[in-house]
C-alpha cells in the first residue's frame, strides 16, 4: 500500500516534470529569438548610426593631399591631379612669360613635357603647412629623377602651394615651382644632368 502510494507520488512528480520540460522548450526557443531580434536590432542601429570619424587636422589632410597629387604627377593621371586643383588655379611661368592660368590651359602643357620623361620618381622633403582661415599655403623641397631621350636626367627645386577650402576640400589654386641650380654639389647625384628639358610655360610642376 506505502509502495504503490508513493508510486503515484513519483507519477505525479514526473508529469509535472514532464510538464515543466515541455514549457521550457515551449518558451525557451521564443525567449531565444526574442533576444537574438533585440541583439539584431541593436547591431542594426549600430551600423546605420557609425560613431562618427573626427576630421584629420587641416595641416594633416592638405599634408596628405599633396602626397596623393603628387603620386598623380608621377603618374601622369590629370584627372587624378585635378580632384587637388581649383579649375581657375594659377601656374608660375618655367620662363620669363605671364603664368598659366586655368587648369584647362594647364593640361596640354603638362602632357606635353611629362611626355618627354620615363620612370619618374619624384622625392618631397621638408613639408611646411600653414593654415589661416579657409587659406592655407604649404612649401617643400623636392627631388626629381627620370629617364629622358635615354639619359638619366635629374633635378632638383622646391614648391610653393596656396590652397582654398571649398567644403570640406582644400584645393590648389596657385603653384609656384622652382629649379634650383644644379651645381650644388651632392655626393648621391650626378655633377650634371645628362639631359636638360626645354624650358616652357608649361613645365611640368611637381
Amino acid at each position: 500500500m506505502r509502495s504503490s502510494a508513493i508510486e503515484r507520488a513519483c507519477s505525479r512528480c514526473g508529469a509535472g516534470l514532464l510538464a515543466a520540460s515541455l514549457i521550457l522548450t515551449l518558451v525557451a526557443p521564443a525567449y531565444a529569438k526574442q533576444k537574438n531580434k533585440k541583439n539584431k536590432s541593436s547591431d542594426d542601429s549600430s551600423q546605420q548610426n557609425p560613431v562618427p570619424i573626427p576630421p584629420a587636422p587641416p595641416a594633416d589632410q592638405i599634408n596628405l593631399d599633396i602626397g596623393e597629387m603628387l603620386g598623380a604627377f608621377q603618374l601622369g593621371d590629370v584627372a587624378m591631379m585635378h580632384k587637388y586643383y581649383a579649375d581657375d588655379a594659377t601656374f608660375v611661368s618655367g620662363e620669363w612669360a605671364p603664368p598659366v592660368v586655368g587648369w584647362m590651359n594647364y593640361v596640354p602643357l603638362f602632357k606635353r613635357e611629362w611626355s618627354a620623361y620615363q620612370d619618374i620618381q619624384l622625392i618631397r622633403r621638408n613639408t611646411y603647412v600653414f593654415t589661416h582661415g579657409d587659406v592655407a599655403w604649404a612649401s617643400y623641397q623636392w627631388e626629381f629623377d627620370a629617364m629622358s631621350n635615354g639619359e638619366p636626367f635629374q633635378a632638383r627645386g622646391q614648391t610653393t602651394l596656396v590652397f582654398n577650402k571649398v567644403g570640406a576640400n582644400w584645393l590648389i589654386v596657385h603653384n609656384h615651382t622652382s629649379e634650383v641650380d644644379q651645381g650644388c654639389p651632392t655626393e648621391s647625384r650626378n655633377q650634371t644632368p645628362a639631359v636638360r628639358p626645354t624650358a616652357s610655360a608649361g613645365r611640368a610642376q611637381p
